[in-house]
């Protein structure tokens, strides 16, 4: 397989995960009806950051295949936050988070020199909804609606995104995201899967 035909493959597998990379979590809370262990600040963090990304790309004209999947999980983290805010009885501030981001999307694109701060502080904003979500799963030491699929789906992602970016734009900003994501991803994947097992040990132990 030569390159441009891995580069196709990493694109479209990307792409195909990220069509449904939400899918597992959303299933999860809809069947639990409760969001215990999952982190809203985790996500809105994560929301933020996806905006500031995709942003960048489009305002540089970067080739759509290397982005194309984040307005994807936008929409799919709508879900999820919508979800979260029905389960804990808070649907009423969905409106409110609706006029920020939309606001401050908006704000991104006035000058140039803002969509670059953000850029250099979406490294920052998207580690910041990982260990958002590393300390909500150490404070409940419950992973039970934190969905294993969901977090291994993000990683490799990340993963193929480091090659993508290599072969194709370069930019060491994007290419240390990615890097430092895919680090992060496997760590709360790993911790996702320890306290899934926590519950069967113990069940273990008591028969």
């Amino acid at each position: 397989m030569d390159s441009d035909q891995l580069l196709h493959v990493a694109n479209f597998s990307t792409l195909v995960v990220c069509m449904v990379l939400k899918f597992p979590q959303i299933f999860v809370l809809i069947r639990a009806k409760s969001t215990i262990g999952v982190s809203i600040n985790s996500l809105l963090l994560e929301l933020t950051g996806f905006i500031v990304f995709v942003t960048y790309q489009m305002y540089y004209d970067y080739p759509p295949p290397t982005y194309l999947e984040y307005p994807i999980l936008i929409a799919q983290d709508v879900i999820v936050l919508l979800l979260i805010l029905y389960y804990s009885g808070n649907l009423k501030h969905g409106l409110i988070y609706a006029v920020v981001f939309v606001g401050g999307w908006q704000v991104l694109t006035l000058e140039k020199w803002i969509i670059d701060l953000a850029m250099s502080l979406c490294t920052f904003i998207s580690a910041g909804s990982k260990f958002a979500q590393l300390q909500c799963l150490w404070q409940s030491k419950d992973s039970g609606q934190v969905s294993a699929l969901t977090w291994g789906m993000a990683t490799y992602t990340c993963f193929a995104r480091i090659y993508t970016t290599t072969v194709t734009t370069g930019d060491t900003q994007v290419l240390v995201r990615f890097i430092i994501m895919t680090l992060l991803n496997s760590w709360v994947l790993a911790t996702v899967l320890y306290f899934k097992k926590r519950p069967d040990e113990v069940q273990k132990k008591q028969d």
